[in-house]
């Protein structure tokens, strides 16, 4: 399987389109950020993720007992392109305008103790 044709079947899937929207919007986001934006559970997400790293889309670290998510810095440029072209075209559709403002108000985000 090619590298396009992965990247264009990890964008197929809305959960994953989700998160990778996210990690675009906020460059780093943490699996509980992740839940609480697009109103998933964690294991869910988790499993989107692991298919995205597996994939060599993102990056992963952690720190203490949160996982964080960003995107590969070593991604093609046309895949960094495609993923700014697409963030533009959605950022004001639903969901994607809703997970942000979902974010947006999440209490306890990471940087401020996240509780998850």
């Amino acid at each position: 399987m090619s590298d396009a044709h992965r990247f264009f079947q990890a964008l197929a899937d809305p959960t994953r389109l989700r998160c990778l929207m996210l990690m675009v919007a906020e460059a780093e986001v943490c699996v509980c950020e992740m839940t609480h934006a697009l109103g998933e559970i964690q294991p869910k997400i988790s499993r989107h993720l692991a298919a995205l790293r597996a994939a060599g889309f993102i990056l992963d670290r952690r720190d203490a007992q949160w996982m964080y998510y960003r995107l590969h810095p070593d991604l093609p440029a046309w895949m960094n392109e495609v993923l700014q072209i697409t963030y533009r075209a959605l950022a004001d559709r639903t969901p994607f305008r809703d997970d942000r403002a979902a974010l947006a108000d999440m209490p306890n985000r990471p940087q401020r103790r996240c509780a998850a």
